[in-house]
């Protein structure tokens, strides 16, 4: 089978075990859904979820974490790891929201990548999540991981990876490939000990073949 083929057999097998995939940070806008991402950088989404529901408590929109103070505002976020620099992109992306978009999340890529702290796999998320528009496919470490197993892509490199994938997953899967493999990396294809004798896809496996 050629990659593409592949690609499309996994997306069928873990949309019948994964049929409603959704992120898995826990959000109510698309503004706490980018302030979620940020925070997720190097922490786990667990922990995250953990910590925004007094957040955002606290801060009940981008005018309120705009005017935030940096020290408090690190100490609310301190166990998701790089608090200092989490603190400071996400007060100077509230700031730039209030002042060129009316607080308003921007619904592009090119836009919401030119917002402080904001990546091009943060800007996915936002897209795909919240607005449902798939510009890319975000890549994280499950789906590296799972990309790699499964014989999809030979890169290490994020940026090659989505090029990659992009090239043999048909757009309209986009959005749901990333939160299926999240999903199966969580559950069944961990990094140390993964469940390759229960696991779903393991037949279209590149390491199992």
């Amino acid at each position: 089978m050629t990659p593409k083929q592949i690609a499309g057999k996994i997306i069928a097998e873990l949309k019948k075990k994964y049929p409603a995939p959704e992120c898995a940070l826990v959000h109510q806008n698309p503004w706490q859904l980018l302030v979620a991402t940020i925070l997720s950088a190097q922490c786990t989404d667990k922990r995250v979820n953990m910590v925004t529901p007094a957040l955002f408590k606290k801060y009940v929109s981008p005018a309120a974490f705009a005017t935030a103070k940096q020290a408090d505002l690190e100490k609310a976020i301190h166990s998701t790891g790089f608090f200092r620099n989490k603190a400071k992109n996400i007060i100077a992306c509230a700031q730039t929201l209030i002042d060129k978009y009316d607080g308003e999340i921007p619904q592009n890529l090119e836009d919401l990548t030119g917002l402080p702290g904001v990546g091009r796999k943060t800007a996915s998320v936002i897209l795909g999540t919240a607005f449902g528009k798939a510009e890319g496919i975000v890549v994280d470490t499950h789906v590296t991981r799972l990309s790699n197993r499964m014989g999809l892509t030979e890169q290490s490199d994020a940026t090659r990876i989505e090029k990659d994938l992009m090239l043999i997953i048909p757009k309209k899967h986009w959005i749901d490939f990333s939160h299926l493999l999240i999903l199966h990396g969580r559950e069944r294809c961990s990094a140390r000990k993964p469940d390759c004798e229960n696991c779903e896809i393991s037949h279209l496996c590149a390491q199992r073949l």
